[in-house]
């Protein structure tokens, strides 16, 4: 049988009170089997585009974002091939839940369509098309985003439509990055 045991801190004056709600229904709090502070405790990442890459006309193709700036639960791939489950640049958290998606990369082209879209598990998930008149701009994509914590994956593909392909700049850490975080448990 597990014991539940509060404890005070010792120098604090304030009070901690946990009240029931008023219900005739009953409710089942389930702590985390974790030592870790109560709250939000989910896998996050954000890494950008080292290098130039050149993103063909009319097809959608994954940004090699391949620089990670912090990978809390290892769960982003950063490579060009499939690591474990997780499929080339994708990320495949192990927390069911809630996620903010922030992608963006810069073009400079002048004419054409351009679309930056987040894939979810092989598929367009949420896009953005932008159309232009004239030279650079950064096109970026937000979503909240569900994933399963077992299988869902997302990526962030971009599409121009100039009628060449299109080389991306170099590296440019606030230009190409590709990040995500957990907002809430499932």
């Amino acid at each position: 049988m597990s014991l539940v045991q509060i404890q005070g801190n010792a120098s604090g004056t304030g009070t901690l009170t946990i009240a029931a709600p008023n219900t005739n229904s009953n409710y089942t709090l389930t702590l985390p089997q974790t030592t870790s502070t109560l709250g939000i405790d989910g896998p996050a990442f954000s890494a950008y585009a080292s290098a130039a890459q050149s993103i063909p006309n009319t097809t959608y193709t994954i940004l090699n974002v391949n620089t990670e700036l912090f990978d809390t639960a290892s769960c982003y791939n950063n490579t060009g091939s499939t690591v474990g489950s997780i499929p080339a640049y994708s990320f495949l958290p192990n927390v069911a839940g809630y996620y903010q998606v922030n992608a963006a990369w810069y073009s400079a082209q002048s004419s054409g369509s351009v679309v930056s879209s987040i894939y979810k598990n092989g598929a367009v998930y949420q896009l953005i098309v932008n159309t232009f008149y004239s030279g650079g701009q950064v096109l970026g994509v937000n979503s909240l985003v569900y994933l399963n914590g077992s299988s869902d994956y997302i990526g962030f593909y971009v599409q121009q439509g100039q009628g060449s392909a299109y080389t991306t700049l170099a590296s440019r850490a606030d230009l190409y990055y590709f990040a995500a975080s957990m907002v809430r448990s499932a």
